[in-house]
């Protein structure tokens, strides 16, 4: 049998790709590694962020929730909130495991698209 070994590039649907890009690039700060004109790439530390103008209806619908590490979440939140982001909650504990708190914080794109940032924090 043979073994996955990680994830390489996840897809995110876009409406309007100069604004997503101005988004993921100038507001979360992801660096870019090349864009054409349906498509953008980002690296997320070693996994392609690819930002794509739908090929067909089918691909269109918003994508999966991408869950962003964040060392300091409360700073991100406070950072990302200044520049406009629209979150959906503050920073709050989601679970508790042992030493270790989970913390989440839920925000949209651009493009109607909802994703978080997390941290584990050891207390």
């Amino acid at each position: 049998m043979t073994k996955i070994n990680g994830i390489g590039q996840v897809a995110v649907p876009v409406k309007d790709l100069n604004r997503a890009l101005s988004f993921y690039q100038d507001v979360l700060g992801l660096p870019l590694l090349f864009a054409t004109d349906t498509m953008a790439f980002f690296d997320c530390d070693g996994v392609r962020l690819l930002l794509s103008l739908p090929e067909k209806e089918q691909f269109s619908t918003a994508s999966s929730v991408l869950y962003f590490n964040a060392t300091d979440i409360h700073a991100h939140y406070e950072t990302l909130k200044a520049k406009d982001v629209s979150f959906l909650d503050e920073p709050h504990v989601v679970a508790k495991m042992g030493s270790t708190e989970t913390w989440m914080v839920f925000f949209n794109d651009t493009e109607g698209n909802t994703h978080a940032f997390m941290s584990e924090v050891t207390v």
